[in-house]
């Protein structure tokens, strides 16, 4: 009997794959050419997952098992994951992983930087994170969010070298995990973050800088000065990077044709969505579907 295997498209699943452009700022930034994360994802009860890299990936792998089984094959050795175990593939090393008869829940991360060998020391075996007292578990997953959700909002450099120090925190908690375990502060939203979130909820509808500056209780000018400040990009031009954001999800987890996509993001016709897709993600929105669907 074939079993069937699936690399991707499961139920529930998030994902964010950062532009090659920004990959490419990411790797001369000052902050984040240290360390910093080029996908980030999170599949849930992923069964039949399976993928096989022959050659290996352009970045190192980190796979985090929240639940359920799977397995990795490296170096000619087979390891198996359980419950609040983690491993991490060096980059450009063949590898096999799947998940078991009883499907694993993981955490991913793909990642590159001049200080990734900080922790060679725990690349290329089972990371046990075992049970305690203060065990911190959802500690983590909490850190977890804290890369996605930045850099949901979008690709600022504040957003890239905040997700790249807590990058270092989350591989750090699990290679330090006694100095890991303890009390975590909470953050309050700024101006800014009010300001991005409002734009995320109306991501389909048409608003306007005088909307977004009116939703802050600022004048559209000091706003729009604030915000640059804050993030490096006009209130708009963010606006319109989130726009992408949503449509590259959409390409990737619906089955929306790519002139329903552009509609739905209020973009004047395909042509015009494609064209600006492609020049934040330097490929066309066809040609996403077909590399990432």
């Amino acid at each position: 009997m074939m079993i069937e295997k699936i690399a991707e498209g499961f139920k529930g699943e998030r994902a964010i794959i950062l532009p090659y452009n920004i990959r490419a700022y990411q790797a001369q930034n000052s902050v984040t050419k240290h360390l910093y994360v080029t996908h980030i994802g999170y599949y849930p009860k992923a069964k039949y997952h399976f993928r096989e890299r022959r050659q290996g990936a352009n970045q190192n792998i980190l796979i985090y098992c929240k639940e359920g089984k799977g397995w990795i094959i490296y170096n000619e050795e087979k390891f198996y994951l359980t419950r609040n175990q983690a491993f991490i593939l060096p980059a450009n090393e063949a590898h096999v992983y799947g998940a078991d008869m009883d499907p694993w829940s993981i955490y991913w991360i793909h990642f590159l930087g001049e200080m990734a060998d900080l922790f060679s020391s725990i690349i290329g075996k089972i990371i046990d994170i075992y049970e305690s007292d203060s065990s911190r578990y959802e500690d983590r997953f909490l850190l977890f969010e804290e890369i996605f959700q930045n850099l949901e909002m979008g690709y600022s450099p504040e957003n890239l070298e905040y997700t790249s120090f807590c990058l270092m925190h989350f591989l750090a908690s699990i290679k330090y995990l006694p100095q890991f375990r303890r009390i975590k502060n909470v953050k309050e939203k700024d101006t800014v973050q009010k300001s991005i979130l409002y734009m995320k909820d109306n991501l389909e509808n048409k608003i306007a800088l005088e909307d977004i500056a009116q939703h802050v209780g600022y004048s559209p000018s000091h706003f729009e000065n604030l915000f640059l400040e804050k993030t490096s990009y006009s209130p708009m031009k963010y606006y319109n990077q989130l726009k992408i954001q949503r449509a590259c999800s959409y390409l990737q987890f619906s089955d929306l044709k790519i002139k329903e996509i552009a509609f739905r993001l209020g973009y004047f016709d395909p042509y015009h969505f494609s064209k600006a897709f492609k020049k934040e993600m330097d490929i066309t929105p066809k040609e996403y579907r077909t590399k990432y669907k």
